[in-house]
C-alpha cells in the first residue's frame, strides 16, 4: 500500500509565528518555521484523505493544490483540529457530493454542537457544509479502502485517538502512549509523534519525551509535529538521532 503524506500543518494550536511574540522562531527567516496548525493529507492514487479540519484548512488546502476531498478524519475535538470544517463547502460545490467524516462519539458531540447549524434541518438560504458522518469506534474502520486503526492515546486526562493506516502512524496530541497502544505501533516506515517543545507540558509531549518514544517504537522514519515557537528547526534537528526528524509544512513523504 503506497502512500503518499504531506504534512498540512506541523504547529501547535497557536501556531508559528504566534500573535504578538518577537522570539527568534516567531521571526526566522527558515520557512521551516512557519506552522500551521497540525494536520496531514494522505493520498493513495487520486484518493485525498484529510486528518483534523484546522483553522487554517483553507489555507493548508489551497498550498497543497486538492481539488477534491474524499474524507476527513478527526482525531479529537479541540478547536486547533475542527474549526475548519466549514471550508469543506466548495469540495460539496465542485463534487456535488456530500463529503464523508469520521468521528469518535465523544468528538462528533463537539462537531456537533460547535457546528449546529450544519445540522440544522430548518429551510434555509445559505449554504453550509454537506457532511455524511460515520461514527467510529475502537475498531479499525475503512475509509475509501484504507484501514484506519484507532490508536488511543491520553492528552492530559483526556482519552483521544491517533491512527494506524498501514505502515504509517499519526500521533498528533499525545502526554502519554499507553502500553497496549505502545505494542500496536511496532514495525513502522513512518511514525508522527506530538513534540511540543522542552519544558513540560501537562497535556503534551516534550522533545526529549518524544526522543525516547521514538527510539523505542524504532519506526524507519519518525517525524516530530504539533511544534510551538520554543523549537527552531535547524537548530532542534541538528540535535536528532537518526532517523528522527522535525516535520515541516508542506513537507511529503513516500511509502514503498
Amino acid at each position: 500500500m503506497s502512500l503518499k503524506i504531506t504534512v498540512l500543518g506541523s504547529g501547535t494550536s497557536s501556531g508559528v509565528p504566534t500573535i504578538g511574540c518577537n522570539c527568534a522562531v516567531c521571526h526566522s527567516t527558515d520557512p521551516r518555521d512557519k506552522r500551521l496548525r497540525p494536520s496531514i493529507l494522505i493520498q493513495r492514487g487520486a484518493t485525498n484523505i484529510v486528518i483534523d479540519s484546522t483553522p487554517d484548512f483553507r489555507m493548508q488546502v489551497l498550498r497543497a493544490g486538492i481539488d477534491h476531498l474524499d474524507a476527513v478524519v478527526f482525531t479529537h475535538a479541540h478547536a486547533d483540529h475542527i474549526f475548519g470544517l466549514d471550508d469543506v463547502r466548495p469540495f460539496n460545490f465542485r463534487q456535488q457530493a456530500h463529503i464523508p467524516i469520521y468521528a469518535h462519539e465523544a468528538t462528533f458531540k463537539v462537531i456537533r454542537r460547535v457546528f449546529d447549524y450544519v445540522f440544522d434541518t430548518r429551510e434555509r438560504h445559505t449554504t453550509v457544509p454537506k457532511l455524511d458522518v460515520n461514527i467510529v469506534g475502537e475498531e479499525a474502520f475503512d475509509v475509501c479502502g484504507l484501514k484506519f486503526e484507532p490508536i488511543p492515546v491520553m492528552h492530559g486526562d483526556a482519552l483521544i485517538h491517533g491512527y494506524r493506516i498501514g505502515d504509517v502512524a499519526y500521533l498528533t496530541d499525545h502526554s502519554a502512549i499507553p502500553e497496549a497502544s505502545m505494542a500496536r505501533l511496532r514495525g513502522l516506515d513512518v511514525l508522527f509523534l506530538d513534540a511540543l517543545r522542552h519544558k513540560p507540558h501537562p497535556t503534551h509531549s516534550t522533545l526529549a519525551e518524544s526522543v525516547a518514544t521514538a527510539l523505542t517504537l524504532q519506526a524507519k522514519r519518525t517525524f516530530f509535529t504539533h511544534m510551538c515557537h520554543d523549537l527552531g528547526h535547524a537548530a532542534t534537528e541538528a540535535t536528532l538521532p537518526p532517523g528522527i526528524f522535525l516535520a515541516y509544512d508542506g513537507m511529503t513523504i513516500e511509502t514503498a
